[in-house]
């Protein structure tokens, strides 16, 4: 029971397999129960000879505490909620990992949940992650407000927004300046000649979509003081590759026919340029074309997308610091930290 298994074990061993105990491990390195119990709790308080040697018959032995029992007796999960909008936008798989990289060498294990902007989606997975005794969340709501997440105050859940701003300090979030994005792609098409565009836009349910629908309409009022310019709103169901090829023929029905494209996010602005590729309509001759997220793909494409880029390995990881800080600080204050995003041009928008 107590060697290194070098392969998976046979049948007859499986059927005679009996879980190790602490006392197995205390046995083995030569302490007491307590002391075993102190390397796994609170390593701190233990002498580093000790330690190691405790580490060492916990690996010998296979030892693997059983979580579940150890939070019912009051101690803590070590296991932090992490909910997001949609984990297939690599927007929100990068900022998984920034926060992934800051806990996990705190030794925290993150629990994943994809809710595809429904709120009952969110309700179930928070409500998981409060059954498995979560330490904290951080959390893209899904709704407009923020009434889902109530009980999670109520509650004493340390909760961190993402890319969301929370009012009145209800919470500790990290956001980008969505307004300034939406006004940075807009007025560098502007600045480049264009008058006429499409604002390709998701779902004005999601606050992101607002803020940047208000930042392209601050460009084109800024921008109207000296020379008559118009931008057109389409209004698609989800930020998805599919939804932006889908809305090409409408770009291409307006009359006069734009020259200059925005999009909300990367991967509408990747269905979009699929499709005026499949219609033969040249980027940036015909049409420039300007994504949101600026995700690692862009920089790959033919051409090369500009887009408006979001940090989004920091904020992870500045959402993963203010959660921390909660946890541990009595004195804890709710805050924001705010990025400020930055226009990264290419090829599509300047030929």
């Amino acid at each position: 029971m107590n060697s290194k298994r070098t392969g998976p074990p046979s049948t007859a061993e499986i059927e005679e397999w009996v879980p190790v105990t602490i006392r197995d491990v205390a046995k083995v390195a030569g302490v007491s129960t307590g002391t075993v119990s102190n390397v796994l709790n609170r390593p701190a308080i233990v002498a580093e000879t000790t330690r190691q040697r405790v580490l060492a018959a916990v690996e010998s032995t296979g030892f693997i505490r059983n979580t579940q029992a150890y939070q019912l007796r009051g101690g803590r999960s070590h296991t932090v909620g992490v909910v997001v909008l949609d984990v297939s936008n690599p927007f929100f798989t990068e900022m998984f990992r920034g926060a992934e990289s800051c806990l996990q060498s705190e030794g925290y294990v993150l629990m994943l949940g994809s809710t595809d902007g429904l709120t009952e989606r969110e309700a179930n997975f928070v409500r998981a992650m409060e059954e498995h005794r979560v330490e904290g969340v951080l959390i893209t709501p899904a709704a407009a407000d923020l009434v889902g997440l109530a009980g999670l105050k109520t509650r004493g859940v340390p909760t961190v927004l993402l890319d969301r701003k929370a009012p009145a300090d209800e919470f500790c979030s990290v956001t980008v300046d969505d307004v300034r994005g939406g006004e940075l792609a807009a007025r560098h098409l502007f600045e480049t000649g264009h008058t006429e565009l499409v604002f390709v836009n998701g779902p004005t349910t999601v606050r992101q979509c607002r803020d940047r629908r208000q930042g392209v309409r601050k460009a084109v009022r800024s921008t109207s003081k000296a020379r008559k310019v118009e931008v057109t709103e389409i209004s698609v169901g989800a930020l998805t590759v599919r939804h932006g090829e889908e809305v090409v023929d409408r770009i291409l029905a307006i009359s006069p026919r734009p020259t200059g494209v925005v999009c909300a996010n990367d991967l509408l602005a990747l269905g979009v340029l699929r499709g005026l590729a499949t219609r033969g309509v040249k980027v940036p001759e015909d049409l420039a074309v300007v994504g949101y997220d600026d995700l690692i793909f862009g920089s790959m494409l033919s051409p090369a997308l500009t887009s408006v880029r979001q940090p989004a390995f920091e904020l992870g990881s500045a959402a993963a610091e203010l959660l921390l800080d909660e946890v541990r600080n009595p004195d804890h204050r709710h805050r924001e930290v705010r990025f400020e995003p930055e226009l990264v041009v290419r090829a599509s928008s300047s030929g």
